[in-house]
């Protein structure tokens, strides 16, 4: 709520500024309606779909990734109408968690799931969504790692200006389900009570392909036209491009790809360099954009980017999408053994932040980012230990050379006093060649 009297106190006051200026001259820029501190503002009506809440910064609605430091890195979370883009890990481990935390965020947040699939069932996927964090007790559960480094101290409270304390605290475990963006315990199920109370729909390529039936020459492959017809059906029957208003309260659609371009798809591009259907894929995200930017719906799609030949063709993917994440895992690679990674199980790359109706993306100011799976969560945080190591490598090794350089010249002092001091012509030939020797 904090962001939405932001918004209202700046567009109150831009408001203010324009009538102060067409008092005497009569402009057509004037306010239709009531003011943005008014119940009938947008910014409440944004707030009033359950599980969103309006971005800071342009007042675009956003839902939670349902990971909270994934929401932080993206500006605030999702952007309704956007896509999602996870470039997966290299054994395909970690990016179906991220997938599942989408997915579990829109069961807490009552929100409609569209899941899409040709490896698994759908409902097997929803079936290992993780537990969330609801109340107090569960919030012990996610402190106990901390609880431990905590001293006792006296119950004496700080004395500070009552202004401050009247301030809210700052969460650093679950929230209430009221609340924008969960956390989730992975080492446990969702209740089945959530999941028969949810409304989702399942594409799973295998049921929908038919032998029998005749495919029309379509530049897209037939597992993509399927995806494509069945998303486009879901939005105008359910009425979330507006169209056909909804009767109950307005509601979102989250919609979840997994292991988009790959062969399972019918796609040939992670099969050869030069295939047939190269522009399949970027053909599919092009329409799929296009239904999501008249629609209220969000979409996440994991893609095997390592696993893609064709580096052009993940140049325009990645262009065909909103917002690009890219996950590397240490398994099987150097960095699994590296000090520099130790803490960590990974890292996630923020390649792309939208910056919507604009011809160029934004690009993330945090580039040292590392991710670990612990007993419960999955957890990102800022590889901060990483500079202060490299730096202290750094100095060392100039220390050291510098005190090589200062013992050479010492010991070089002492031959030429002992030697060259000496009239023999033996000696001073001595002399010459140790220091050819120790120069060269």
């Amino acid at each position: 709520m904090a962001a939405v009297e932001t918004c209202g106190i700046g567009a109150g006051g831009t408001g203010f500024m324009a009538a102060a200026t067409s008092k005497n001259n009569v402009t057509g820029f004037q306010r239709k309606g009531p003011r943005a501190g008014g119940t009938d503002s947008s910014g409440s009506r944004l707030v009033s779909i359950a599980g969103t809440r309006p971005s800071v910064r342009n007042g675009q609605l956003l839902v939670s990734t349902g990971l909270p430091a994934l929401d932080q890195l993206l500006g605030g979370g999702l952007a309704v109408g956007t896509v999602l883009l996870i470039e997966e890990d290299k054994y395909n481990i970690y990016s179906p968690l991220l997938f599942k935390y989408f997915l579990a965020e829109g069961i807490i947040s009552r929100h409609t799931l569209l899941v899409a699939s040709a490896k698994e069932d759908p409902a097997d996927i929803l079936q290992e969504l993780p537990a969330p964090f609801l109340d107090d007790n569960c919030k012990k559960e996610f402190d106990e790692d901390t609880c431990n480094h905590k001293t006792p101290e006296p119950n004496i409270e700080m004395k500070i200006a009552w202004r401050y304390q009247l301030l809210p605290k700052m969460e650093a475990g679950p929230v209430s389900s009221s609340r924008f963006g969960h956390y989730y315990d992975v080492s446990k199920r969702i209740p089945q009570e959530l999941l028969e109370a949810s409304k989702w729909h399942g594409f799973f390529l295998p049921e929908k392909l038919s032998l029998s039936l005749k495919v029309e020459h379509c530049s897209l492959t037939h597992g993509y036209l399927k995806l494509l017809n069945f998303i486009q059906s879901i939005i105008y029957e359910e009425g979330f491009d507006g169209s056909n208003p909804q009767k109950k309260q307005k509601n979102i659609l989250r919609i979840g790809i997994q292991n988009l371009g790959s062969p399972l798809w019918g796609d040939d591009i992670c099969c050869t360099e030069n295939c047939n259907n190269s522009h399949s894929l970027t053909k599919f995200l092009y329409v799929l954009r296009g239904l999501l930017r008249t629609s209220l719906s969000a979409c996440v799609i994991t893609v095997p980017s390592h696993l893609i030949q064709n580096k052009a063709v993940i140049a325009r993917v990645t262009n065909l999408s909103d917002t690009v994440v890219g996950l590397e895992s240490f398994i099987g690679s150097e960095k699994e053994t590296n000090p520099l990674y130790k803490d960590y199980h990974g890292l996630i790359h923020i390649r792309q932040i939208p910056r919507l109706n604009n011809l160029t993306c934004d690009v993330s100011d945090v580039k040292d980012l590392g991710f670990k799976l612990k007993r419960k969560q999955f957890t990102i945080e800022v590889r901060e230990n990483s500079y202060i190591f490299v730096h202290s490598l750094e100095v060392n090794s100039i220390f050291f050379l510098t005190l090589i350089k200062f013992l050479k010249h010492c010991f070089m002092l002492i031959i030429f006093k002992f030697f060259w001091c000496n009239r023999m012509l033996f000696f001073r030939l001595l002399f010459l060649f140790f220091i050819l020797m120790i120069y060269h």
